[in-house]
C-alpha cells in the first residue's frame, strides 16, 4: 500500500506594506529576458533572497529538474506594457517562468490566476505535483504589484475605499488595493516529525455572479467543510480563522454568514487586510504566511482584527478579536480566499 504523503511548508517568507522606503532588488542576472524585469518579479526577488540558502538545499537535494514552481497572480506584468507594450509581460505565467529561469530549473512551472483565491489555489496545485510523484518539492506562492488598470476596474465597482478599509463594520465602504508578495517550499515530509503541515484544502464556485458573492455562502460552507473533512477534524478544533474581510459590503455578508454558519461565534478570528491592504493574487499567498507566524509563535497575541469597533449588528455575529489574545495550545489555523467569478477557497494549516 501506498504511503501517505504529507506535504509540509518547510520555510517561507513575504513581503507587503511596500512603500518608498522598501528596496527591491534589480533583475540582472545573465540570461534573463527583458520581459521578465517587472515590479512583481522584483517582489518576488525580494522574497526569494530571504529564503536562498534552504532554496539552494532543495536545489541540490532533489535536482533542477524535480523542483516545481507555481506562483499566484492577476496582474504580472500589466503596467509595465502600457509602458513598453511587450505581451509576454501580461502572461499570468510571467512571475513562475522568471523564478524557474533565475534558479535554472527544469521541471513543472506554472502560473494560478483565479482571482483572489489564487494564492490557495497555488498551494492545492503545488501540493497535488508532490502527491502525483510529479515534484519533490515546490517552490509555491503569489504576487502582485499596483497596476493601473486594476484600480480603475475596482473604481468602476465602486468598492475602492478612501480610508483603512473596515471589515464588518456597519461603517465598511471597500477595499485598500496593496501590492505584495510570498513564497513558501513545499516538500513530501512524510517522515517528518514536526512542522507546519497542510491539513486541509476546500475549493467550490458558487456559479452565482460575475462579481458578487452569494449572500447565502452555500459553497463558501461547503468549501469549508471540504477542508475540515480532508484535515479530519471538527470546527472546535480550528484555533483562529484568518478571514478573506475586504470591507465590502457583498464579502462580509457572505463571509459572516458561512462563517457563523459552521462555526458559530465559537472561534476567534480576523481580517488582516486593514493591516496589509489587499494584495490580489498575492492575498491568500501573504495571509497563508501570516497564519505559519502564529501557527510558530503561539507565545504571541493573536492578529487583531482592526475596524471602527462599530459591528454590523445585521451580520451574524463572529468572535473577532478586538483586544490582545494568546492560546498557549495553538496548533490549527484556517485561511479563507475568495473571488469574482465565485470562486471560493479555504485551507486549514497545522502544526505536528
Amino acid at each position: 500500500m501506498a504511503c501517505e504523503v504529507n506535504v509540509f511548508i518547510k520555510k517561507y517568507a513575504y513581503l507587503c506594506n511596500i512603500d518608498d522606503k522598501t528596496v527591491l532588488p534589480e533583475i540582472c542576472s545573465v540570461g534573463i529576458e527583458p520581459e521578465y524585469d517587472l515590479r512583481c518579479n522584483k517582489i518576488l526577488l525580494h522574497c526569494l533572497n530571504a529564503i536562498e540558502q534552504d532554496v539552494a538545499d532543495i536545489i541540490e537535494k532533489y535536482g533542477k529538474n524535480r523542483i516545481g514552481i507555481v506562483i499566484a497572480t492577476t496582474n504580472a506584468g500589466i503596467e509595465e506594457f502600457g509602458c513598453v507594450g511587450n505581451k509576454l509581460s501580461t502572461q499570468m505565467g510571467n512571475p513562475a517562468l522568471f523564478l524557474q529561469r533565475y534558479l535554472g530549473l527544469t521541471g513543472f512551472a506554472a502560473g494560478v490566476s483565479t482571482a483572489c483565491t489564487s494564492g490557495i489555489k497555488a498551494f492545492s496545485l503545488a501540493r497535488n505535483l508532490i502527491k502525483s510523484n510529479i515534484c519533490d518539492a515546490v517552490i509555491a506562492g503569489g504576487v502582485d504589484s499596483l497596476a493601473k488598470l486594476t484600480l480603475f476596474g475596482f473604481s468602476a465597482l465602486e468598492v475602492l475605499s478612501d480610508k483603512k478599509s473596515n471589515p464588518f463594520s456597519k461603517n465598511r465602504d471597500g477595499i485598500n488595493i496593496s501590492e505584495g508578495g510570498a513564497l513558501f517550499i513545499l516538500e513530501n515530509a512524510e517522515k517528518e516529525s514536526s512542522g507546519i503541515k497542510i491539513l486541509g484544502i476546500g475549493e467550490t464556485s458558487d456559479a452565482y455572479h460575475a462579481a458578487t458573492p452569494d449572500p447565502c455562502g452555500l459553497e463558501t460552507i461547503r468549501a469549508i467543510r471540504e477542508a475540515l473533512c480532508e484535515a479530519k477534524i471538527e470546527p472546535q478544533d480550528v484555533d483562529y480563522i484568518n478571514l478573506h474581510g475586504t470591507g465590502t459590503n457583498t464579502n462580509d455578508l457572505m463571509e459572516a454568514t458561512a462563517v457563523y454558519s459552521v462555526f458559530q461565534d465559537k472561534v476567534y478570528c480576523s481580517s488582516t487586510k486593514p493591516l496589509t491592504g489587499h494584495c490580489l493574487g498575492a492575498s491568500a499567498s501573504i495571509e497563508a504566511a501570516i497564519c505559519c507566524d502564529v501557527l510558530l509563535n503561539p507565545q504571541k497575541a493573536l492578529p487583531l482584527h482592526v475596524y471602527d469597533g462599530e459591528y454590523d449588528e445585521s451580520l451574524p455575529r463572529l468572535k473577532l478579536i478586538e483586544e490582545d489574545v494568546t492560546l498557549e495550545d495553538l496548533k490549527i489555523v484556517m485561511s479563507n480566499a475568495f473571488g469574482f467569478g465565485g470562486t471560493n477557497a479555504v485551507m486549514i494549516l497545522g502544526v505536528i
